[in-house]
């Protein structure tokens, strides 16, 4: 399908997700909780919609419908010609989105005008389409589902779960809408398919993984579940319960409460140029007024979580808060205001080394600070745009970035404190320099599991997996780096977005990838030759074997989607 993509993807580790997930269920415990997240007056809102969409005896659906369209209409009509500010043609029949003829173009989601667009004050987030929602409390009368009571024990069968499989949650968007989707990948029979999928309001940026049950659902902090949190166009982070099919609301909103009037963009002046230049809302330290760019999350400190947004600062999340909750902290100066573009906390438990964060903004300067003290951060320029940061699980002190000219740079944050120059940023050299993809290295992901491995991908539409061979990942005092290319993959995903390794040491090359194709792929990167002799001996040193050399290359596509061709080297 043109006109798609997949922006970001998460693994759930083994034996995180439920085997039994729970399908989601509208009554009065929820309604109340809803009612909270929502604000002022959703409660009463939500209340009323379902009064009035109760069938009764005799009463057609149509006649429902009918009956509901007339009495919204000073909410809903003419939604569409809000949009626009104009008038709209009724006898006209709706124009879907235009879609490129190129699949790899991306111009319809017009990505580059984001900044210029005006908000309307409307709430974008999960409460953003309460009007309009039918609800009923007895599956049995909803005439838009199929799967009946009795049909309850076949469908719970098939969505359960195995203690060894994973779930990847991956965030797509379509020219006419965004969801989180949720893969099952079972690595022992080569299998992944689609398990189920959330409906998100707008245009999901990036998703990360945590085990803590947020905005105040527990009262016990050991409490552990799996979540799903999602930065997006909208300022608001909106978590979602990762083990709830069909759910309709987060469990928590990070940011302001969505009954309240959302931040928007303003034009510059009344004159004709100055309504074209549009000023974006400031910032301010309880939550983000621009989209939501980043998200950290660490095992090291469950009820934290760390978000980076356009509109220039860094907020720490309290997830034990009620929600809609306030920021922790606001840091709005570590880039100088400009928009941060990654943020990732280290999650080395080494001499204090959990507490430290490294950071990148547009303003091509790459920091690493402690957490507790910010105004002694340490940094360096970069000479181009940055796409991905990633801390080495191997080296807690060293850090990788991945940038817009291609290029792959390694820094010891060590020596950038040791070399300061003149505007307090490190004249330090990179450790090396790897030239990785022809454009954009827009994907970037260290491997937790073998020491030296290093998978990239780019806007080349290439997967490729490096093997750093020196005195660290060798154990030989004095060895002298080698930096090869142990294979490389198109995958047939157009350009590459997103690709991460599998968080399990049973699947120690395994990794999954994604991009402007909106396909999902699992490549066992194993089932190479020259990667099972670049690592092979490796594994052997910490007691592991690689396992078998899987079909097709170890290239697991999506059950019942389409097979790609994809060129290995």
């Amino acid at each position: 399908m043109s006109g798609t993509l997949i922006s970001s993807l998460v693994w759930v580790p083994r034996g995180k997700s439920s085997t039994e997930p729970k399908r989601y269920n509208l009554d009065d415990t929820e309604l109340e909780r809803v009612g909270k997240l929502g604000g002022p007056g959703v409660l009463e809102q939500l209340r009323e919609e379902m009064e009035g969409m109760d069938v009764g005896e005799g009463e057609d659906w149509e006649d429902v419908d009918e009956d509901d369209e007339e009495g919204s209409g000073s909410d809903s009509d003419n939604e569409d010609a809000e949009v626009d500010g104009g008038d709209v043609d009724m006898d006209t029949e709706p124009q879907e989105p235009p879609k490129p003829s190129d699949p790899n173009d991306l111009s319809a989601f017009k990505m580059d005008e984001y900044d210029n667009e005006e908000s309307k004050g409307v709430a974008m987030g999960a409460f953003a389409n309460v009007k309009g929602l039918s609800f009923y409390r007895d599956n049995n009368e909803d005439p838009y589902i199929t799967l009946k009571e009795n049909d309850e024990e076949i469908e719970r069968e098939e969505l359960s779960l195995l203690p060894t499989d994973n779930i990847i949650i991956t965030a797509r968007t379509t020219s006419d809408l965004s969801s989180l989707d949720f893969h099952v990948y079972a690595d022992s029979d080569e299998n992944l398919y689609a398990h189920h999928d959330l409906m998100l309001p707008t245009f999901p940026l990036c998703v990360e993984w945590l085990d803590f049950p947020p905005g105040g659902s527990s009262s016990s902090s050991s409490s552990k579940g799996s979540y799903v949190a999602v930065g997006s166009f909208d300022p608001s982070i909106e978590i979602w319960d990762a083990d709830l099919v069909d759910g309709l609301y987060p469990e928590a909103i990070l940011g302001p409460s969505p009954s309240s009037e959302k931040p928007e963009a303003k034009p510059l002046g009344t004159g004709k140029k100055k309504r074209k230049q549009m000023v974006q809302p400031a910032a301010n330290d309880q939550y983000h007024t621009q989209p939501v760019l980043s998200l950290s999350w660490t095992p090291n400190h469950r009820n934290l979580l760390l978000s980076g947004s356009a509109d220039g600062t860094i907020k720490l999340w309290d997830l034990t808060r009620e929600s809609p909750m306030p920021a922790l902290k606001s840091w709005n100066n570590i880039h100088k205001g400009e928009k941060v573009q990654g943020v990732e906390w280290n999650k080395s438990t080494s001499n204090g080394l959990d507490k430290a964060v490294l950071s990148a903004g547009w303003d091509r300067i790459v920091k690493v600070w402690d957490s507790r003290a910010p105004e002694d951060a340490i940094g360096t320029q970069v000479g181009s745009d940055v796409e991905c940061i990633r801390w080495d699980p191997w080296e807690p002190t060293s850090f990788f970035v991945s940038l817009e000219n291609g290029l792959i740079l390694a820094y010891d944050s060590r020596t950038l404190s040791s070399s300061k120059g003149s505007n307090n940023l490190s004249t330090a050299q990179p450790k090396y320099t790897l030239s990785a993809h022809d454009g954009a290295a827009s994907a970037l992901d260290i491997n937790p599991h073998i020491r030296g491995c290093i998978a990239t991908g780019g806007m080349d539409k290439v997967v490729k997996i490096w093997n750093i061979l020196d005195e660290e990942s060798e154990g030989v005092q004095g060895r002298k780096r080698e930096i090869s290319l142990a294979t490389s993959r198109d995958l047939g995903l157009g350009k590459i977005f997103t690709a991460r390794w599998a968080p399990d040491p049973e699947t120690p090359l395994t990794i999954a990838a994604a991009g402007s194709k909106a396909t999902l792929q699992v490549w066992d990167v194993a089932s190479n030759p020259g990667a099972r002799k670049a690592f092979g001996d490796r594994l052997k040193k910490h007691g592991r074997e690689l396992g078998e050399v899987k079909k097709g290359g170890g290239v697991v596509v999506v059950e019942g989607g389409e097979d790609e061709d994809t060129d290995e080297e």
